[in-house]
């Protein structure tokens, strides 16, 4: 009977957060209630509620100071020298740029904010992609690539809602990972270099072909609609005139809109201060890799001193705390949310029963390659389902049933975190909806051209986990 209850709980909460009948956070809070009065443990909910809340309190920590981190690193301007660097090396060159734009994309992904990702770098690339008529499912690719590794930062959401799910600490998930994922950022590169390859070779061939003075033209009309526009609006998507930057080709070759859209705004920029943030962020990373101190008080401690060094003012600490607010409030909601649905199905005993159907559904010859078998189920479920939905509702059954065959929880998480960047295809995604349309490009398009690039990259980071050992390739018994 509770394994049917289990069951039925987790569908009814997936189809909800799928269909959008309610909204992840409130699903997470009033459907394991619900089923936990059905299942007569009413008197007992309330501890059950506040351990789990309790247990994920610290990771709620980590990602709130994480993201206020690293936005106040972005408010003063750390990235902006970077930024501006890539797009002058890069311009002219289709093959720079397409390698340029997947750097930038993953300096950027270092906030963990998908939408920040793609409003800065459509924004700092998009003008070079129209002056020399480059593909713009080009752009969208590779920035989706980059994010799409950068997602599993342990402030990026996924990672955290693994941990959250499974009940451990994030740095035994991410910190082992941090190997695959760099063999992510280098198949990230390569496809990089294989899509700008295809482009400087096309843009090239239109040249050769006696159509110079039409390719030409074509590659005026496409700097004179940069220019005119003036910079591309990040939260609409649109282009937006400004005044004087019809014509106004500098000695660089930039136009107004390049120089626009790399800059922080200059009332909250501390450019004097770059390198003292430079140092910062350094040593933030290096004790985050060291695991010196717990992730939620190193943030905490390094966000405190970034604060007061760059925003000395009371008043200038409350706006730009107050501006990372929109950001920071959905996911640290989202983890305590998550904290009564955890808590419900681990104290009810559903978590258990589920697994024992798990376990015996799965032939005896699985069950040692589960690890395996999670990373690959990662890359669809990841995709037809939310995050919330596989990580609170699947993972945490995988990984019941792995340790019968002596796999961790740990392994499991970081198994479950493979299937990231084909994630950010999904339909679910709504930050997707940002990307293709500051690149104007349509969907489906975008899905059809990335998606298998995206799943490559999945599957490199897969072999990657098992060469370096992150993930077992068969548990005890195999």
């Amino acid at each position: 009977m509770l394994t049917i209850l289990a069951y039925s709980m987790i569908i009814v909460f997936m189809f909800l957060i799928m269909t959008k009948r309610l909204p992840a956070m409130v699903a997470l809070i009033v459907v394991p209630i619900a089923f936990g009065l059905i299942g007569g443990f009413g008197p007992e909910l309330g501890p059950m509620m506040l351990t789990g809340i309790k247990n994920l309190a610290p990771t709620g920590v980590m990602l709130m100071f994480a993201i206020l981190y690293f936005g106040i690193m972005i408010d003063a301007g750390l990235f902006d020298p970077i930024i501006r660097r890539i797009v002058g090396l890069v311009r002219g060159d289709p093959l720079k740029i397409v390698v340029g734009t997947a750097a930038l994309a993953m300096l950027v992904s270092l906030d963990g904010d998908g939408a920040t990702t793609y409003m800065i770098t459509v924004s700092a690339m998009l003008p070079l992609y129209r002056r020399l008529g480059m593909s713009n499912l080009v752009l969208a690719c590779v920035i989706m690539l980059a994010g799409g590794v950068f997602n599993i930062l342990p402030w990026g959401g996924p990672t955290a809602r693994a941990a959250s799910a499974l009940g451990v600490d994030v740095g035994e998930i991410f910190v082992p990972m941090i190997l695959p994922m760099l063999a992510g950022v280098c198949w990230v590169l390569f496809v990089a270099y294989i899509l700008g390859k295809k482009e400087r070779r096309r843009i090239g061939m239109v040249s050769m072909a006696g159509s110079r003075v039409s390719n030409v033209a074509v590659l005026h009309s496409a700097h004179a609609g940069a220019a005119a526009a003036g910079r591309m609006d990040g939260t609409t998507g649109q282009w937006v005139a400004q005044a004087g930057a019809a014509g106004g080709v500098g000695a660089d070759g930039a136009d107004g809109a390049d120089a626009d859209t790399v800059a922080s705004d200059p009332a909250i920029a501390r450019p004097k201060l770059i390198w003292v943030n430079a140092l910062l962020t350094a040593s933030l990373l290096g004790l985050l890799i060291l695991g010196a101190l717990p992730l939620p008080v190193l943030f905490m401690v390094f966000f405190a001193i970034a604060v007061m060094i760059n925003y000395p003012g009371l008043q200038q600490q409350k706006e730009r705390i107050a501006a990372h607010a929109v950001n920071v409030v959905p996911v640290v909601s989202l983890i305590f949310a998550a904290g009564i649905f955890v808590g419900i199905l681990q104290g009810t005993k559903m978590v258990d029963a589920i697994a024992l159907s798990v376990i015996a559904a799965v032939p005896a010859w699985m069950g040692p390659y589960l690890a395996i078998v999670t990373g690959l189920l990662s890359i669809p479920f990841t995709f037809f389902i939310s995050n919330d939905a596989f990580y609170f509702g699947i993972v945490p059954i995988l990984a019941k049933a792995a340790a019968v065959y002596g796999i961790s929880a740990a392994e499991i998480g970081r198994a479950s975190l493979i299937g990231q960047p084909v994630h950010l295809l999904s339909p679910l995604v709504a930050s997707t909806y940002l990307l293709v349309g500051m690149a104007k490009v349509e969907f489906g398009d975008h899905q059809r051209y990335t998606l298998v690039w995206s799943i490559t990259a999945a599957l490199v980071m897969l072999v990657a986990a098992l060469v370096f050992g992150v993930i077992p390739f068969v548990g005890q018994g195999g």
